[in-house]
Order: C-alpha cells, then structure tokens, then sequence
C-alpha cells in the first residue's frame, strides 16, 4: 500500500541497500541449484513496475531485493524490465500492457493502488503471470495468473516495539521519566505516552502500529499510544510536523509507517536543540544517518526472499502461491542495526524475542494481552474486511489472531483492522 512521492535523502540509499539480511541463502541457493532442470534463466523475463525508484526507501527496497534475487538465480540484467515512478493510475495499465509486449512472462507491481490496473492485466494477457504486492485480491479474483504477496512485518514492528519498550524502562530505572521530572509524558491516569506517525487508517497500518505497542507493552504494561495520521504514504513535511505534534503532546517514543525520514529528523532536532526527551523508531531503512541521537531501530523488510522464491517457481515452469507471507522464519523481515541511544541489554532481548516468535512459543497478537472495548478477543469475533457490518473470517483461535495466515487459507495482506485498548488514533481523512 505506497503512494510514493520522491525526493527521500540520496545519503539513505547505501544504508538501504546494505540493510537486507543474509537470511534465507540457504533456501536461496537450493533453489538456485533448481535451475539446472528448469527451462532455463534464458526463457524468463520480468517486467517490474514500480511507485517509486531508487530515491524512495521503498521503492529502493524492492529494487534491492530483486537484483540479489536475480543474482543468486543466475539471471541476467537483460532479463528484467523497468518502469518507475508508476502512479496508481491508468499508466500501470499501460505499463504492464507495454511490458508484455517487450517479452515480460512475470510482472509484478509493488504498490497496492496498482492492484486493480494489474488485476485488469492479467485478465487481458492469461498467459503472462502477474503479481501485485501487498495486494489482497488474487484470491476472489478467479484468475489463475493474478498473484498477491506480502511480509510479516507485523512481526518486526513487535521487535522494534521491544526495542523501544527497553528504552522506556532505562528511562524509568535511571530516573529520568518520572511524573516529576516529565509531567507532560504522562496520561491522567499515570501511564506514558508513545506517539505513532500513521500514514492511512488501512489495516496494514493498523495491525503494525498495534504489534509495535504490543511489543512496548510486552516490557512496560502503563503506556498509551496516539495515533496521528498524515494521510500520504511519503511526505517528508507532513511526517515531521506530526512528529512534533507529538513530542510536544509529551510522547517520549515516536514510530512510524511512513516512508521519508520526517519523523525521526525532527525528533533529532527536537532533542538536540530543545532538550526534548524522545526517541524514534523508523521503516524500511536505518534512520542514523538523520538521527544519530535519537534513532533506536527500525521495522524493515527484505524482498530478496520473496523474489528469489518467485523468480525460482518462474524458473521452473511452476505455479506461484496466489498468496505468500513469511516472517522470521524465512528471514523475509528483520530491524535494522540498533542505534547507540539503545539500552543495555536490548540486543539480548531482541534475540530472545525473535527466537520466541520462530518457535512459535510467542504470538504476536496473543489475545490474552489486550483489549477491545475492554473485552478479550474470543474464537467467536470475527474481522469485517468489507465494512459492511457482517464479519468475513473468523481468525482468533488457539489464542491469538492469526494475522496474514496463508496457512490456514486466508490473505497474505494484513487483516488486523481492530481498534485495542490503549491507542487512540487522530487526523484519518480515508
């Protein structure tokens, strides 16, 4: 879901670029080895459609990702096509039309605003697969060739949420946040105050904000959480300006899903020249370069895993997964480097989480540790993906809301559209 301007600081690129994780090689190089009884790298051309371009943090993400994918399979630069800056308008449809004309049998498009462009493609040209990610209608498409795909960054944004909930806890333990010293961090009813700079009220903003204050609140249980949208995927003016709104309304963390470096520069700024106590964490890249001071991590994703799969199934003559989200486990989402404001012992956290969240034996949306309307979710509470008032899936079981569970036959896209306790949210215009 991007609409991407762009304009993001060129200074970011390299740290984008050298962010993705190495999980996942071993998977990778099995595949690679696939090839050999595959039709052959030669035969495959991919034609990829993106919002945004090497200038823009997400954009530059999935340009990153396919080229390691592509290298570790063997196929050549010749062999991929490019449009960038592709708006979420009739040219998509006319991007992906002229790609299939160059040759393109794999198209895949990274932004959700060119779903229904892609999804018109595909039922124009059956013989050509195509893919729009983060999309969340393959699956009621009907179309054989129409695919979706996306991360479990929900479970990376819980990671960074744990990351900041250390640092609130440093804050405490070393008397540095007190109702005393930090009157305006607190709520009336004494808990702290952590902002979140959203960008639409969709569902995947909503389901990653709610795992970052899960995971704050898996280390500190007093916090509230307020929510400022500033509906633009990318607008590096809007992104600061909420920031500041909510460091001034006494937030001492600021997050984000957003894709420019607003918020967490004008966190920096705020702490180094006005004494503001508040830290950031971003998404997709590393924020140090802008915040230094301030910057703790970020929720980031690596495509490569994603596309080293595509591109080996394209490989071998084989089908695509209408659906697909993997997490941790495949090595698909990870934050970035931890950032020098960090507190002791948050690496060791961080590694014990993540390895909760591979074993399973850790839910990220455990239904024992919040609230809606102050009830416990229960088997019976269903998610309206339709807003029409008649709930479509039923994904509470077991104890926990399995959110983009392919598994067990729902989309890959997230789904968590429900409002907890503990949040609230300003500013939504959609």
């Amino acid at each position: 879901m991007k609409k991407i301007l762009h304009a993001l600081l060129g200074a970011l690129l390299s740290v984008s670029m050298a962010a993705c994780s190495s999980a996942g090689t071993a998977s990778t190089a099995a595949a690679a080895s696939s090839t050999d009884s595959a039709t052959g790298s030669s035969d495959l051309k991919i034609g990829v459609i993106l919002v945004g371009d090497e200038n823009e943090g997400y954009s530059a993400a999935h340009i990153n990702g396919i080229k390691k994918a592509a290298s570790e399979l063997g196929i050549n630069d010749d062999q991929i096509l490019w449009k960038y800056s592709i708006g979420e308008t009739q040219d998509c449809k006319d991007a992906a039309d002229d790609l299939v004309d160059q040759g393109a049998t794999l198209v895949i498009a990274n932004s959700y605003g060119h779903q229904t462009f892609i999804q018109a493609a595909a039922e124009e040209h059956p013989e050509v697969t195509f893919v729009s990610m983060t999309g969340d209608t393959a699956a009621d498409s009907g179309l054989s060739n129409f695919k979706n795909a996306f991360t479990n960054i929900y479970e990376s944004r819980y990671v960074s949420g744990v990351v900041a909930g250390m640092k609130i806890q440093q804050m405490i333990d070393d008397g540095t946040l007190t109702e005393e010293n930090m009157p305006g961090s607190f709520t009336a009813d004494g808990d702290i105050k952590v902002g979140y700079v959203g960008a639409y009220p969709y569902a995947e903003v909503v389901s990653g904000y709610t795992a970052f204050f899960l995971g704050v609140k898996s280390v500190v249980s007093n916090v509230h959480m307020y929510v400022e949208y500033t509906n633009s995927w990318f607008d590096i003016n809007k992104e600061g300006e909420t920031a500041n709104s909510l460091t001034a309304q006494g937030c001492v963390i600021v997050s984000q899903h957003a894709d420019s470096t607003g918020a967490p520069s004008a966190v920096e700024d705020k702490f180094t020249n006005a004494g503001i106590t508040a830290y950031s964490v971003g998404y997709n890249i590393s924020m140090l370069e802008v915040a230094p001071d301030v910057a703790l991590t970020s929720a980031s994703n690596d495509w490569s895993v994603y596309y080293n799969y595509a591109f080996s199934q394209a490989l071998k003559g084989e089908d695509i997964a209408t659906n697909w989200a993997e997490g941790y486990n495949e090595g698909a989402v990870e934050i970035t480097e931890l950032g020098t404001a960090c507190a002791p012992g948050t690496e060791d956290k961080v590694n014990e989480v993540i390895a909760g969240i591979k074993d399973g034996s850790l839910h990220v949306f455990d239904t024992s540790t919040f609230t809606v309307d102050g009830k416990q979710l229960t088997d019976e509470d269903g998610v309206d993906l339709d807003f029409d008032g008649t709930a479509d899936i039923f994904p509470v079981k077991d104890g926990y809301f399995h959110e983009s569970d392919v598994a067990d036959g729902y989309r890959s896209a997230p789904y968590f559209n429900l409002r907890i306790d503990g949040i609230e949210e300003s500013g939504a215009t959609n």
